[in-house]
């Protein structure tokens, strides 16, 4: 049998073991300090975007409501003005009703157009086909002339040229009926401003403005109206 022995470190070897330990020791501190450092920043940093993203949803859902409450608004704000615009609508058929068409016939049968024993409309619908082409105003016929007049509050120039293209239109709906009275327009407008009576005119359409209480018939000398 053979024996061994060990030899017992020294004082030396002891102290360095034990110095490598506290090292070891402390680097293993260090590192979990570091762990719990970098832990805790994740967590942090986990928060903070966990409430962004809250105040994010927040702020969506408060845009959400924003929202509805401005369709809301404005969906009230269009019943409002569809309210508004009928009776402006009723309001002006009013106006052609009792301030226009009253005295129309008798202005006309002095130029020699006698539309007593003819139709005479307000809001006049021309159809072809099923389809809506044109409305008038006021609308007045007799076996030989259709009289179509447009009438505004304000008469602008675009209106003269839009008359232009109904009267064009009915015109043309009139002829595929083999209808082949002459077809003649007509303005009238509370206010009627100077260039737009003479784009009127120059159109070959009648003018009638406003005084008072009345519509006036006004008629430049030489004016020749134009047939469609």
């Amino acid at each position: 049998m053979v024996s061994t022995s060990v030899t017992p470190a020294s004082p030396d070897e002891i102290w360095a073991i034990l110095r490598e330990t506290a090292q070891r020791q402390k680097e293993h501190e260090v590192e979990a300090a570091r762990w719990r450092e970098e832990e805790a920043k994740r967590r942090e940093e986990a928060e903070a975007e966990d409430a962004k993203r809250r105040e994010e949803w927040a702020e969506l859902k408060r845009g959400f409501a924003e929202t509805k409450e401005l369709f809301d608004r404005t969906d009230r704000q269009i019943e409002r003005n569809n309210s508004e615009m009928g009776r402006l609508r009723n309001s002006f058929g009013e106006v052609i009703e009792h301030l226009v068409a009253p005295g129309i016939k008798e202005r006309f049968c002095d130029l020699g157009l006698d539309f007593s024993l003819g139709k005479i409309a307000a809001n006049m619908v021309v159809s072809e086909n099923g389809k809506d082409v044109a409305e008038a105003d006021l609308w007045l016929e007799n076996a030989q002339t259709i009289l179509v007049v447009e009438v505004k509050a304000k008469v602008k120039l675009k209106d003269v040229g839009r008359h232009k293209d109904r009267l064009e239109k009915i015109r043309s709906v009139h002829d595929g009926l083999n209808d082949s009275r002459r077809i003649i327009g007509a303005m009238a407008g509370a206010v009627f401003g100077s260039k737009e009576r003479g784009a009127a005119h120059d159109a070959g359409f009648f003018v009638l403005a406003q005084t008072g209480d009345t519509m006036c018939m006004d008629i430049p000398e030489g004016f020749v109206p134009r047939e469609w």
